[in-house]
């Protein structure tokens, strides 16, 4: 198979000699409308001129003698210019004289309009009767005979064909020849230049096509990069298209492996939180025994460590918690429980439920009261969300400084802002919430160790499924402003 710079070369000839061949029948038939032109406006006064010095056309009356002489001045006419054939007319444009073969004149009857409209000075070329071709259009001159007293009909015309039969034979084999022979030289002359020019830019254009073919060819799995430069077929938009269809498959099959691994390190996670759960709230449970125990709360060292313990087995139950929500969420692509409830009630209970805790910073509502809101929706994931970032403020955020919660209503949509006066959220999980990523893919390294952001994450899944996002708020103060947007209830 040929190669598409090949193709289109052969392409870009075919349409060449075609608008070539167009361009010489347009010329031609141009060339042949100016020469009538030209000649009918020099020939134009030409039956005028016989009718005056030739009286002997205009007044046959039929005799012998008169015939003689009619046909006298015809043959010299006709010897004088044997290019045309003048006829003798009728006022009705029958031809009443000719010289010649009478069989040769096979139409007797000539079409008067374009006679009058010559003699009224028409625009230039005027196509008349040929007498010798019917249906054939030809060039002519006429001149009407002058009226003589007494005559009882009216005076006929003298009509002389420019284009005579002799010129047709002569003129128009040699002239056609030369035409078609000089319009093929110059079509073959540039055609050759225009291809040979043609075919330099093609290749030139097409080359960084075939380049991009052999790259994406040398790219597939299992290629040759020695015959990196041999194309199947010479195609190079057909060797593009396989290529194409092959990293497709590539890509659809690494997004399946992909998701398949990535489902099945969720449900890894979820089965080691849900393992660790047990194990972890037996031990929690044993040094909360422990920490009770008279002869440990005697030893000042001994009850120290003991509540560290404690601290540090209380994060690991809730970062295993979280974790366990968090691949459970992750499992789903849409809320299981959906009901209508109030979203302002759950934002009042969740923070009453916040300011019994005593050695926590203060929470409190802020803003002015949206009035009733109602959500579809999962209320205990809403409420598990709002708890995260409740939470997460609290965790961050001075003691001295409240955690303000308000709930702003707007078209379509209510927003859960929770804005707290702590040092403000890492840079790479600022990054992550303005662009709207997922907060947990891949996960992010604390400086200090371990994975952080599981509390955002959760709640930023619950958002999602319920069809709204979790979001980064600008502030004027310090801290951080955190805005978890849902859509409000159909009516």
């Amino acid at each position: 198979m040929l190669s598409f710079s090949r193709r289109l070369t052969l392409v870009f000839a075919g349409l060449l000699c075609g608008f070539g061949l167009l361009v010489g029948l347009v010329g031609r038939q141009v060339l042949n409308t100016q020469e009538r032109d030209a000649l009918q406006r020099l020939s134009h006064g030409l039956a005028r001129h016989i009718v005056e010095h030739w009286p002997a056309v205009a007044h046959s009356t039929g005799g012998d003698t008169e015939r003689r002489a009619l046909d006298e001045v015809l043959g010299m006419l006709m010897v004088v210019n044997p290019a045309i054939d003048v006829y003798v007319l009728d006022a009705q444009g029958s031809v009443r004289a000719y010289l010649g073969d009478p069989q040769a004149v096979r139409q007797p009857q000539v079409d008067l309009a374009p006679v009058r409209a010559f003699l009224a000075d028409a625009a230039l070329p005027l196509l008349g009767t040929d007498p010798k071709h019917p249906g054939g259009g030809k060039i002519f001159s006429a001149a009407m005979f002058p009226a003589q007293p007494g005559d009882a009909v009216p005076p006929g015309y003298l009509y002389v064909v420019l284009e005579g039969q002799a010129h047709e034979q002569v003129a128009g084999h040699i002239g056609q020849q030369r035409i078609w022979q000089g319009m093929g030289l110059l079509l073959a002359v540039a055609l050759l230049l225009t291809l040979l020019l043609g075919a330099r830019m093609l290749h030139g254009l097409t080359r960084p096509l075939r380049q991009l073919a052999i790259r994406m060819q040398a790219f597939g799995p299992g290629a040759d990069p020695a015959r990196a430069g041999d194309l199947p077929e010479g195609d190079e938009v057909r060797a593009i298209a396989r290529s194409f269809d092959l990293m497709a498959a590539r890509i659809d099959e690494q997004l399946r492996d992909e998701a398949r691994q990535q489902a099945i390190h969720r449900e890894a996670m979820a089965n080691v939180a849900h393992d660790l759960r047990t194990p972890l709230t037996a031990l929690h449970g044993h040094l909360e025994a422990l920490h009770g125990l008279p002869q440990l709360q005697a030893s000042a060292e001994g009850s120290h460590h003991l509540g560290i313990a404690l601290a540090q087995s209380n994060k690991v139950r809730r970062l295993t918690q979280q974790l366990f929500e968090l691949a459970r969420l992750q499992s789903g692509d849409q809320v299981v429980h959906v009901e209508r409830f109030r979203l302002d009630e759950l934002v009042a209970d969740a923070v009453q439920k916040f300011s019994f805790d005593t050695g926590a910073p203060a929470v409190a509502l802020a803003g002015p009261a949206p009035g009733p809101v109602e959500l579809d929706g999962d209320l205990h994931l809403i409420e598990r969300a709002l708890t995260n970032l409740i939470d997460n403020a609290l965790r961050h955020a001075p003691s001295d400084q409240p955690v303000r919660v308000s709930l702003e209503r707007g078209a379509g949509q209510v927003s859960l802002v929770v804005e707290d006066h702590g040092p403000g959220l890492p840079a790479e999980l600022r990054q992550r919430l303005a662009s709207g990523g997922a907060l947990r893919d891949p996960p992010m390294l604390r400086p200090g160790g371990g994975f952080g952001g599981l509390g955002l994450a959760i709640a930023q899944r619950i958002a999602s499924l319920h069809g709204g996002s979790l979001s980064l708020r600008a502030s004027s103060a310090s801290g951080t402003t955190l805005c978890l947007d849902l859509p409000l209830a159909c009516a």
